[in-house]
């Protein structure tokens, strides 16, 4: 959708099609037979989304955003709580120094090494050269985050305690197997901007306050929705001069099906998406055959309605009324659970979420999802219950009137050592085919921010190619003046 807004500001014209009933991607919700708000993970939004609050602004959706309190809260078990607290007199990097000296997340000496560790890291430099930090940071791409940080000082303790969490809920894998690209990508971010390290999240559901105003814009604009359609085969052929290009795209909706046409393609996809899409013969081609090298990481997503407020640790007759939401209006992370982080949705993004005369709705993120991904959802149910007791002692007691799971077989591409390489531009070698999604290449992580970037920059290198498109599209209707093209239309495959 990223994309479809720039060709539209740009005068394109725009036909999206989505295999599925609603739109989003892996930020898409719907609502179930029941009104329940179902969504596909736990959506956060740091400072540093800046294309993201772009595009968000130019919709119209940038009132949907509630800002948190400026503090990372991690809960441990007994209901322990270890908190990095942003809030200072002052800015980046101060207020960065001033809460990783001052948490109580970590022993004196742990945050003692975890100092020198970041000293010498390419997240000094980006105080004064944020682009030359940048490029340090890609050549760390090799390593993972514990051998970096551990060559440098810090220690096993402060991984297990604070930056596994972290690790987990920026990509769904611990340090010892995530890049060190990556969580140093998100440091030096919080390094040179305050506000970086500020959440927001939606105040309520993403269909209605993210994905709506985006749609509502694309509509106005022109461009069409088609959903229920999911694309069986891309058509292609090569010009006589050898040069290959997408003739069509076979798609289909239930029985139906239909050839549609069009002068440029994105796939919007995800990794497994794009890897069933792609054809057999285009993996000659080194780009399309990287992708194959990338894998998506399992997670599952539980919603747990509760008939009290979980996180109300200090008022235990409060957290049993349901006159008033109270509890932690904020994302919590923690180490001992098998959910990275979590948050009680009635209280973060209560415009949806809250219901009067029910309790917490917590969203729980199961990473690595793997050893839950064969139980059955009551199971999983069970065990995340448990965990939340652990967490919270005070909710012993507290029923779940209602949950729901959802399964990801392959959610974020697993940003492992070593793969930044593989991921590919949205350019490709076929001239009329392009390709957008968080995994492709842009400076980012795998997150909603880097998903709007590559939209963005598939945009940019779409109007750039006019030329090249123009003479593809002459050279097509010289062989064949039979073949009727549309003047202008852009096709978004998810």
């Amino acid at each position: 959708m990223s994309t479809a807004v720039e060709l539209l500001d740009q005068g394109h014209e725009v036909d999206i099609y989505d295999s599925r009933s609603f739109i989003g991607g892996k930020v898409g919700s719907f609502l179930d037979k029941h009104g329940n708000h179902i969504e596909m993970g736990l959506h956060v939004f740091f400072g540093c989304y800046n294309n993201l609050f772009r595009l968000m602004t130019k919709v119209g959706a940038d009132n949907n955003l509630l800002i948190k309190e400026h503090i990372h809260t991690f809960v441990n078990k007994g209901g322990d709580i270890g908190e990095l607290d942003f809030r200072f007199f002052t800015g980046a990097p101060l207020h960065g120094i001033k809460a990783f000296l001052t948490t109580n997340q970590l022993s004196v000496v742990d945050k003692a090494f975890n100092a020198v560790a970041l000293a010498v890291s390419p997240v000094v430099r980006a105080l004064i050269d944020p682009d030359g930090a940048m490029r340090d940071i890609r050549d760390l791409d090799k390593v993972s985050f514990s051998d970096w940080f551990m060559s440098h000082g810090g220690t096993r303790m402060s991984i297990k305690r604070m930056w596994d969490p972290v690790a987990y809920a920026l990509g769904f894998i611990d340090c010892d197997n995530i890049s060190a690209r990556c969580m140093l990508t998100i440091f030096a971010l919080f390094a040179i901007k305050t506000d970086a390290s500020l959440l927001r999240m939606l105040n309520g559901s993403p269909d209605l306050r993210l994905n709506g105003p985006i749609r509502k814009y694309i509509t106005d604009k022109g461009g069409r929705f088609h959903l229920k359609w999911g694309c069986r085969e891309v058509l292609h052929s090569c010009t006589e001069d050898g040069e290959p290009y997408v003739t069509g795209l076979l798609m289909s909706k239930a029985s139906e099906k239909k050839i549609i046409n069009a002068d440029v393609y994105v796939a919007a996809c995800d990794v497994p998406g794009i890897k069933r899409l792609i054809p057999k013969e285009w993996r000659n081609f080194e780009i399309f055959d990287n992708i194959y090298k990338l894998v998506g990481v399992p997670v599952i997503t539980v919603q747990l309605r509760y008939n009290g407020w979980v996180t109300e640790l200090r008022d235990i007759e409060k957290s049993r009324q349901l006159q008033q939401a109270v509890g932690m209006d904020n994302l919590l992370y923690t180490a001992d659970a098998d959910f990275s982080c979590f948050a009680d949705l009635a209280l973060t993004s209560p415009e949806d979420y809250y219901k009067p005369g029910e309790g917490s709705l917590l969203q729980v993120v199961l990473t690595p999802g793997d050893p839950y991904m064969p139980l059955p959802n009551e199971e999983i149910v069970r065990k995340v219950k448990q965990q939340v007791i652990d967490l919270f002692p005070s909710a012993e007691g507290l029923e779940v009137t209602w949950s729901s799971v959802v399964k990801l077989g392959q959610s974020l591409y697993r940003e492992a050592p070593g793969l930044d390489p593989f991921r590919p531009d949205q350019r490709t070698p076929i001239s009329n085919f392009f390709l957008a999604g968080s995994y492709t290449k842009q400076d980012y992580i795998d997150s909603m921010e880097g998903a709007t970037l590559s939209g963005r920059q598939a945009a940019a290198y779409i109007c750039e190619s006019g030329h090249l498109l123009g003479d593809l599209k002459s050279r097509l209707q010289h062989l064949n003046t039979q073949n009727e093209v549309p003047e202008v239309q852009t096709l978004s495959v998810a």
